[in-house]
């Protein structure tokens, strides 16, 4: 049987007719598909704009059905379900996310540290430890790291803190040696109160070696030998913080005073007060070489007119309020109102202000508890800021 080459030449116009019909039928589809996507997109962008976050979830979430493959509406509505503190719904998406396995590998880290960020938001620190401790060797590992750093510090966490303060040390990040020397003197506050001193204490010398300007170590030390009763080591160690860290030494005024008295060095303590007092004038040292001019005994000694005169060099109400409180009046029948008065109204200035978030405490905080900072509370009082 001979093949009839008149098929063919009849068979080849056809097939090129339906090929095209065929190509402008899909060309129309895609341009209707893609037609619809962009325009719930740019209808979400604009709902957002005008913080309509309500209208704009709904916009993305029809974009995304109409394209379930772009994976940038499912960033933009899973940080819109954040933000919202719809975190269950923010959760799926970007898990959704990370099921896929057409995923490249920068929008698979980028969609693990969204998720990380969920959990976080929730306050599932475990599952967002978890998630963050996955971003180690990726672009987001300074990120974690320091998400992780705050985790551990609000689980007071202190040596897993300690661990990645120092793996971002290494990796210059920054300077995380007063970090690590405050982990060291939290772990050895929790020591000493099991009683185990000497752990405590090697704890906190190496607190000392590892940020040898920070104040706190040689406090928490100087303490340490004094409740231990080693007097003349906690002296030689506040000597050493007046040296090293000056403007912290109105923090440890009363225990330089304590220690003073213990180790029958009371002269060179009250000089040693003096003397920093004249360099820079605090309600602190104030108060400390008040409380030991009226327990020396001696008349000669100011003791509170030192009141008076710290207030030829700053006014301050607080001194005055004390000045006062020592004073006979005219008319004495009205001094416990008017006092009462004066210290109701001197309260608020003798707090510490975190210099962060102004959170204001009557006790200095080395961790500020509202925003969590380290080293945000100077070491004078509010009236003295």
């Amino acid at each position: 049987m001979e093949f009839d080459f008149s098929w063919l030449l009849l068979g080849l116009p056809l097939a090129f007719v339906l090929g095209w019909f065929a190509s402008r039928f899909d060309l129309k589809q895609l341009r209707e598909e893609n037609r619809r996507a962009p325009k719930a997109y740019f209808k979400g962008l604009n709902f957002l704009l005008n913080e309509q976050q309500d209208q704009a979830i709904d916009a993305f979430i029809e974009a995304v059905q109409n394209d379930p493959d772009t994976s940038e509406l499912h960033f933009a509505l899973g940080n819109l379900f954040r933000r919202r503190g719809e975190y269950n719904r923010a959760v799926r998406v970007h898990e959704h996310l990370l099921s896929r396995g057409d995923l490249s590998r920068t929008d698979r880290d980028r969609a693990q540290h969204a998720l990380a960020l969920d959990f976080l938001k929730a306050g599932l620190l475990d599952r967002a430890e978890d998630a963050l401790r996955r971003l180690e060797n990726t672009p987001f590992e300074s990120q974690s790291r320091l998400a992780l750093l705050a985790i551990y510090e609000r689980s007071r966490d202190w040596p897993q803190a300690a661990a990645i303060a120092l793996k971002m040390h290494g990796s210059h990040q920054g300077d995380f040696s007063t970090r690590q020397a405050h982990y060291l003197c939290e772990q050895a506050i929790a020591r000493a109160a099991q009683g185990d001193q000497e752990a405590a204490q090697a704890q906190l010398e190496e607190a000392v070696a590892a940020a040898p300007h920070a104040p706190r170590p040689r406090i928490e030390l100087a303490r340490l030998h004094h409740r231990c009763g080693r007097p003349e080591k906690a002296f030689a160690t506040l000597l050493e913080l007046s040296r090293e860290s000056p403007g912290a030494l109105p923090l440890a005024a009363p225990l330089l005073v304590e220690v003073g008295a213990a180790t029958r060095r009371t002269d060179e303590t009250y000089q040693l007060l003096l003397g920093h007092y004249e360099r820079a004038p605090s309600l602190d040292m104030l108060e400390a070489i008040v409380s030991m001019d009226e327990a020396s005994g001696d008349a000669a000694r100011p003791g509170p007119q030192w009141y008076v005169r710290h207030l030829d060099k700053e006014p301050s109400l607080v001194a005055a309020a004390k000045w006062l409180a020592q004073e006979k009046l005219e008319h004495e029948q009205f001094h416990p109102q008017v006092q009462k008065a004066l210290d109701q109204a001197t309260k608020p200035l003798t707090r510490y202000r975190c210099a962060a978030c102004g959170f204001e405490a009557r006790q200095h905080f080395w961790q500020c508890p509202g925003c969590q900072t380290w080293d945000s509370y100077p070491a004078r009082r509010v009236e003295e800021l």
